[in-house]
């Protein structure tokens, strides 16, 4: 089964092109039926129609929304959840490794190790570093992936990687192919939302949440955590709710008309849908980050209480109430534009780890705990990870700073149909590349799109001759020892 847009071939349209289409083939008269919220789209003809429309699932599967937890710039999987204890006692000795990272290619090294202590968590007894303590407390509910593979070790193709599947910008996210696979379930509010990190966005910006060659109706959301969430949502001071509704529809016809039956114009498209979603978003959104109407004792879970942790805290109960309200893709960054605001520590690890580690743990195992307890874990899906990982040497003559690692690294899954208290895959016994189960971005992106019901192998959009997939026209399996 696959769920691709037809190509229209020299200006002729075949039934199956016709029904696969029919939303673009009378845009005028459709789209004002469908924002004015008369209906005549739908019956005349049928909600699947609709782009955003909640579709059934291609496979089985268990997770109905993802909450991918982006800790941008590179986390040090020795640092925190790949417990090499080889290492211990090896501080400052020269040795022969090979890397890979901003500094370029080397053939030796002078190891940093460890800089925190680690010690068992849960009845599976895994490792954490006491950077993570909260998290440690989690982990019976968590699959670690310790043998991650990318292709880049640079910061801005290896975001585009992680969030899109291909080093080369244009390319639509994950968020966008979840949506595209499966539609929104709550359209009063945006199906994919993206919320960054109070000293803003990563590298590349918007190409990390694009929908790219797909109609841009299927592109991330920003969402703000605290005030409106989306800027310039607010009432026009004066003018009525039934005024306002008026002028709306004027401007959709207006924009309809301009929509041809023959050429996609989804940016057109979507302005005039985002007219409508935002009328909507209005009376909804509001009440949505509402997270002041939680108890003080949920509040207090999520790291609300303290200001090291309220910021990602409160994002990830904005996250929360985004899921129980049918949001289904949210992507959370910890870590900004600059070096010192983000996980890149190539100066003072230490300094750096613990900042960042300090303000997301408590958060996210705020987080894990209020979804199981409301029995929503089942089915929501959490990723924890970055672009990348970091190397067991240093990278400059002096200091703790650590370079990229792309050759091996550990990510974690939680949540809809995952194992939880499973490790998979190995790193050698410095962590600087994986040895066992080695496993691409590619495989990552499979396993989140079974999880939630497609299949990575079929789920296509027709884009300039080709099928495209996120997993890539090759193809990629899913982790199967992480699936329950």
């Amino acid at each position: 089964m696959k769920r691709r847009k037809q190509p229209d071939f020299c200006g002729r349209v075949n039934r199956r092109e016709f029904l696969g289409t029919v939303g673009g083939g009378f845009p005028a008269l459709a789209l004002t039926g469908l924002l004015s919220g008369e209906g005549f789209f739908k019956e005349a003809f049928g909600s699947s129609a609709n782009p955003l429309a909640a579709r059934p699932p291609m496979v089985k599967g268990k997770a109905k929304s993802v909450i991918f937890l982006f800790m941008y710039g590179g986390p040090s999987h020795i640092d925190t959840f790949d417990y090499k204890p080889e290492m211990v006692g090896m501080d400052g000795k020269t040795i022969s490794v090979k890397t890979f990272g901003r500094g370029g290619k080397k053939n030796e090294g002078r190891i940093v190790e460890p800089k925190w202590k680690f010690k068992p968590y849960g009845q599976c007894g895994k490792y954490v570093s006491d950077l993570f303590p909260h998290v440690g407390g989690c982990v019976d509910d968590i699959a670690f992936l310790h043998s991650m593979t990318a292709d880049s070790p640079i910061h801005g193709s290896a975001l585009l990687m992680m969030n899109s599947g291909s080093l080369i910008s244009g390319h639509p996210s994950l968020g966008s192919w979840v949506n595209y696979g499966l539609g929104s379930v709550n359209q009063n509010l945006p199906g994919y939302v993206v919320m960054l990190d109070q000293s803003g966005g990563p590298i590349s910006g918007a190409k990390n949440w694009t929908s790219g060659f797909m109609p841009a109706s299927y592109q991330g959301t920003v969402f703000r955590s605290q005030g409106s969430p989306i800027l310039n949502l607010e009432h026009v001071e004066g003018m009525p709710a039934p005024e306002q509704r008026l002028l709306i529809d004027s401007l959709n016809h207006l924009n309809a008309g301009h929509l041809s039956p023959r050429f996609d114009n989804t940016n057109l498209s979507a302005r005039i849908a985002s007219y409508e979603l935002a009328y909507r978003m209005q009376a909804t959104a509001p009440e949505a980050i509402a997270v002041e109407e939680e108890s003080e004792e949920t509040r207090a879970l999520y790291g609300m209480d303290r200001k090291e942790t309220a910021d990602f805290g409160r994002k990830c109960l904005l996250a929360r109430r985004l899921v129980e309200r049918g949001t289904r893709f949210i992507q959370i960054y910890s870590g900004g534009a600059h070096n010192d605001q983000n996980w890149d520590a190539h100066g003072d690890l230490e300094t750096n780890h613990n900042r960042h580690a300090g303000a997301t743990d408590k958060p996210i195992a705020g987080l894990l705990m209020d979804l199981k307890r409301r029995g929503m874990l089942e089915d929501t899906l959490v990723v924890w990870g970055g672009e990348f990982g970091r190397q067991p040497t240093a990278e400059y003559e002096k200091g703790t700073g650590r370079d990229h690692n792309s050759y091996g690294f550990t990510m974690w899954m939680a949540g809809g149909g995952v194992k939880g208290g499973v490790s998979v895959g190995q790193t050698d016994e410095l962590g600087s590349m994986a040895v066992e189960n080695r496993f691409h971005v590619k495989n990552l992106h499979a396993t989140i799109l079974s999880l939630m019901g497609l299949d990575p192998n079929e789920l296509s959009f027709f884009f300039g001759g080709l099928d495209h997939k996120l997993v890539g026209v090759e193809g990629a399996d899913p982790i199967r020892e992480v699936m329950a």
